[in-house]
């Protein structure tokens, strides 16, 4: 027997398709609310020879799923279709989602989410540079914006230190380009060390220019490494800034709870839906024997989840490794790709991803077949 139907010259496409969605009708992954066939996922099956080539297609990026999908479902589709082997491609279709604030979008940038913590010094802006080259990883056109005016350091964290924007028309800027990602910051128009002097208006006006005068590429996700506290700065951004949806950065201690609390009350009373909270430094890492030691408590994370009824997204480790691959300029995520660390961003991303599409609300779906 060779399954559903006999792989004999050419099948129909369509046919092909339904008896491939059929038989992954029961696959379930804790990032999919919907099935794959609700979804309308299986877009190609083609046979050639004795190989199934399926092509999927979904609104977010899903690479991690992918990997899981195969684990799970491989052996049951290659016996049902009789195929000797199956190669699986994913082609990222990101959904535009209408911002929360009712602010109109950018064109050519699909989704804005904020990472955002009211108190500085919880690693923040390390979260957003691995979280974005993760969401690139896994298939997505993504930018970042280093909204921290006072204190840039994205320019640092990529390792383009001293570049500076080109404007082509003498109106708007290109974004710096660094490991896949499309930058901007106001880190590369100053120069080295050269302080910020600006009070909270001229500094808010400084930001939305910095963004509105990018030319960013086509964008799925541009991630906006927030500054810290709930002042000017952040306000500005909430309020005229077309934000998706954000996510909450805290530390497991007491005090970083109490603040990103607050943080988490500002995109509340301004309408802004907050996907989750990451907590980082959970536990200090030893690198010889593996023991996390909880040095700046534990459970916070999770209590300013619950509180909020939120998802806990994540709790990232501190390493030393996360700093220094940081300080080089080459990031975890891409200076070591197959490492814990690395996974559990790409988790992290893809989980960001499909949660950042069934809280919002879609406008379109933009097809964008990428080869990855």
């Amino acid at each position: 027997m060779r399954g559903v139907d006999t792989p004999q010259g050419d099948r129909a496409e369509d046919s092909l398709c339904q008896q491939v969605t059929q038989q992954l009708a029961g696959f379930s992954h804790p990032t999919l609310q919907r099935s794959l066939a609700d979804l309308r996922a299986v877009k190609h099956c083609l046979w050639q020879q004795n190989t199934l080539q399926i092509t999927l297609q979904l609104p977010f990026v899903w690479q991690q799923g992918l990997l899981a999908l195969q684990q799970a479902e491989q052996g049951s589709l290659c016996r049902a279709l009789g195929a000797d082997r199956i190669t699986w491609q994913l082609q990222p279709a990101v959904a535009t989602l209408l911002p929360a604030n009712g602010q109109p979008v950018i064109p050519g940038i699909r989704n804005i989410l904020a990472i955002s913590s009211a108190k500085g010094g919880v690693g923040k802006s390390s979260i957003a540079v691995n979280l974005a080259l993760a969401l690139a990883a896994e298939g997505g056109r993504v930018g970042l914006l280093d909204a921290d005016i006072y204190g840039p350091s994205i320019p640092l964290m990529l390792g383009s230190v001293g570049q500076r924007p080109v404007s082509t028309n003498g109106r708007q800027m290109l974004p710096i380009q660094a490991h896949g990602l499309a930058i901007n910051s106001i880190g590369y128009l100053l120069d080295d060390h050269e302080a910020t002097l600006w009070r909270g208006p001229m500094a808010s006006r400084a930001l939305e220019q910095l963004l509105r005068e990018t030319l960013w590429p086509d964008l799925d996700y541009l991630l906006i490494d927030m500054p810290p506290g709930t002042g000017d700065l952040p306000l500005t951004l909430a309020q005229r800034i077309p934000v998706t949806a954000a996510i909450s950065v805290t530390t497991p201690q007491q005090v970083a709870v109490s603040d990103t609390l607050r943080g988490i009350q500002l995109f509340e009373k301004l309408s802004i839906p907050v996907l989750g909270v990451i907590e980082n430094m959970s536990g200090h890492c030893c690198p010889h024997c593996g023991y996390l030691d909880p040095i700046f408590g534990s459970g916070g994370g999770e209590r300013l989840a619950e509180h909020y009824h939120l998802p806990l997204l994540g709790q990232i480790p501190l390493q030393r490794s996360l700093q220094a691959d940081l300080d080089q300029g080459y990031p975890t995520v891409i200076s070591q790709p197959d490492s814990e660390l690395t996974t559990l961003f790409r988790r992290l991303a893809v989980q960001v991803a499909t949660l950042l599409y069934w809280r919002g609300q879609p406008i379109a779906t933009v097809m964008t077949v990428r080869n990855l």
